[in-house]
């Protein structure tokens, strides 16, 4: 399995849930990562961890990816497994180095992408967890859309409900993103500006950091919220902050599975949501409800509704729950993947010559 540091930062459930799936299987893994990545959390003893780059210096390309095709062979992989298309070009150069099947994992629509680095000849399949990135993927590389598989992101759902669980404990909202330009964020924010205008008694916790993060906070002490909305640093693990929260907040479209949205969902919170990019989890009326993005009016309302009406908001926490149980097992994903390594090898998905 080939990861980027924006894997392992942003997929590390995903990714620990395979390495454990693996290993229940006795399927001896190799994960390579970034040098600097911690996995320790994630991987069984039974993982080989193969770091790469092995130098971190201009004009050591070739080297490394000499070095690393040596530490590959020696492993004797059957099949490659590219865990984000930012490693797609490495993927394919190893694939044809060792004639090895591989498969590819897109997470995201390819819009903010260039051109996707396939080899039709080791391609074996292409998965993504979501329909939205299926169709986006066809419609860009329409003669690989024989070898697109939709498995869905697994987790495990808790038998309770964390949203509103608490009656005397403070109402809390959290939301979470990159933080990358406060206009992503100020319409959430002046939202709940007037809900506490109006009286409303909660807090907002922000997970994130960034570039604009000192413009957020300038933004906050402006509108005098600074009491109300605390910023903290990415935790881990997500589950136990997000697990806090009585309401989850995804306020602009996201061009990516959002792995936290799935999490949110698992532990319990009700969500409130903006249709857009990869929105397949954002069923309204039944994982979440949906307000209108770039509206600071209808995520108002949105929230107003679900912090008047708390036990409507229980019931929409908890069915979402129930969708997550029947969709996104861990076990569905944990096979699913299992099956498409095996087809890998045996070539049945007959890739073109």
């Amino acid at each position: 399995m080939i990861a980027s540091e924006h894997t392992v930062c942003e997929y590390s459930i995903l990714l620990g849930h395979l390495l454990v799936g693996l290993a229940d299987q006795s399927i001896p893994a190799a994960l390579v990562c970034p040098p600097d990545q911690d996995v320790n959390s994630m991987v069984s003893p039974s993982v080989e961890v193969i770091r790469h780059p092995a130098f971190r210096l201009p004009l050591m390309r070739q080297q490394n990816r000499r070095l690393l095709v040596e530490k590959l062979q020696k492993f004797k992989p059957c099949v490659l497994h590219c865990l984000c298309q930012s490693e797609a070009a490495l993927t394919k150069y190893l694939a044809r180095q060792l004639d090895l099947p591989y498969v590819l994992s897109v997470n995201s629509l390819q819009r903010q992408f260039g051109q996707l680095a396939v080899s039709s000849k080791h391609l074996a399949k292409i998965i993504v967890p979501a329909r939205s990135i299926a169709a986006d993927i066809a419609k860009f590389y329409p003669e690989f859309t024989d070898r697109i598989e939709q498995i869905n992101i697994g987790t495990f759902v808790r038998e309770t409900s964390g949203c509103f669980s608490e009656p005397s404990r403070l109402v809390s909202m959290v939301t979470a993103g990159p933080l990358r330009d406060v206009s992503e964020f100020e319409n959430l924010i002046c939202a709940v500006r007037h809900l506490a205008i109006d009286g409303y008694e909660f807090m907002l916790v922000v997970i994130g950091n960034g570039q604009a993060e000192r413009q957020l906070r300038k933004l906050l002490s402006e509108l005098g919220l600074l009491q109300l909305v605390t910023i903290v640093p990415r935790l881990e693990p997500w589950r136990s902050v997000l697990a806090a929260g009585d309401i989850f907040i995804q306020s602009v479209a996201n061009d990516a599975f959002n792995p936290l949205l799935l999490e949110a969902m698992s532990v319990g919170a009700a969500v409130a949501a903006c249709k857009g990019g990869v929105d397949d989890l954002i069923i309204e009326g039944q994982t979440a409800v949906v307000f209108e993005p770039d509206n600071e009016l209808s995520i108002m309302n949105s929230l107003r509704g679900l912090l008047d009406r708390r036990e409507s908001a229980r019931q929409l926490a908890r069915k979402a729950q129930e969708y997550l149980r029947e969709n996104h097992t861990v076990s569905n994903m944990i096979t699913s993947i299992l099956q498409t390594y095996r087809d890998a090898q045996s070539g049945k998905t007959n890739p073109k010559q």
